[in-house]
């Protein structure tokens, strides 16, 4: 399919944090023939769907009712709905919503030959020991630190044994911020949580290393992807036909010291950061380190020039958005 066909785009998760970037960067190409699945409940999720063109709001109960029949009027599933916690204990309600449920969509895009797009995680990857390669034959090796991980890393397998994994597309996001993110609470980015600490203080705290072998303090590095580009580079699998595993980063490894010196900058402060202890449940259950292999990715999009530079994310994501208080 291509991105201008008027049939229905089909978001899950459309009130969120990547799937309310994705709709805008559909708006911004003139395609407003979205339908966003979510459960908005109490929160201020809606929010994200203001200034937003699209058809039409379903709730996720009814969302399988809502399919009957419709299967004519869809070109395409971009599947972002999913509980997104890595710190989420409760393994049967992960394994439903984020496994069972894929499985299920899935399938009936399958069946109706819609292009299926969906959220895998670089959470799957795990501590990196078998590196950040978006091989789709190997990842039967992975082992995620986390159960969330883990649920993404199931249907990433169920996939592949199914022999449909290169007809649909799993992207794996790695650590994504920017703007539309303040629903997500303790799950939203360092930017969002250390922004105002730095511009009330003056001072920011992030983790002391639990592998001092390795990683000095603030030395642990993340592959850290604003939301617009992670937006930009999601829509643009509407374009291509080719099916797999993708990851979605910026193929730069940048230490959180480096994220707190950005957010300084972004506020024209002086640098002033101490460092905590970890909590106790993510020791053990800790990324380091992770950077994304982009090549399968830019090869694709024939672009090697894919992401915003980080200093000027943070830059983009303090001053034209948490500051005016704006989504995009």
């Amino acid at each position: 399919m291509k991105m201008n066909d008027e049939r229905l785009i089909v978001v899950t998760g459309g009130a969120g944090f990547i799937g309310s970037s994705v709709i805008r960067y559909l708006n911004e190409n003139g395609i407003k023939n979205i339908v966003v699945v979510d459960e908005l409940g109490t929160t201020d999720k809606w929010k994200n769907l203001v200034g937003k063109r699209i058809s039409d709001i379903i709730e996720k109960q009814h969302f399988f009712t809502w399919l009957e029949g419709r299967a004519p009027d869809i070109s395409a599933f971009i599947h972002l709905g999913a509980c997104s916690s890595t710190v989420e204990t409760d393994a049967s309600y992960l394994l439903d919503n984020n496994y069972r449920f894929t499985i299920k969509l899935s399938e009936y895009a399958l069946k109706h030959n819609h292009r299926f797009i969906y959220a895998s995680s670089a959470a799957t990857y795990g501590d990196g020991s078998f590196g950040f390669l978006d091989d789709g034959s190997k990842i039967d090796e992975l082992q995620p630190l986390n159960m969330y991980g883990f649920s993404k890393h199931l249907f990433d397998l169920w996939a592949k044994n199914q022999g449909v994994q290169n007809k649909l597309v799993g992207l794996k996001y790695f650590n994504v911020f920017g703007p539309n993110e303040s629903h997500k609470g303790r799950m939203s980015s360092a930017v969002h949580h250390l922004y105002p600490i730095a511009k009330t203080t003056g001072s920011i705290k992030l983790f002391k290393s639990d592998d001092k072998s390795m990683f000095g303090d603030g030395e642990q590095k993340r592959d850290f992807i604003y939301v617009k580009d992670a937006a930009k580079m999601t829509c643009d699998f509407l374009n291509h036909d080719v099916g797999g595993i993708f990851n979605i980063g910026s193929g730069v490894a940048s230490t959180w010291n480096e994220l707190g010196i950005a957010i300084f900058k972004a506020l024209k402060l002086e640098k002033r950061i101490e460092y905590i202890d970890m909590p106790a449940d993510l020791i053990g259950k800790y990324q380091n380190y992770t950077c994304a292999d982009m090549q399968k990715t830019k090869a694709l999009m024939k672009d090697k020039s894919l992401c915003m530079p980080l200093e000027l994310s943070v830059a983009d994501y303090i001053n034209n958005h948490l500051i005016p208080n704006k989504t995009w």
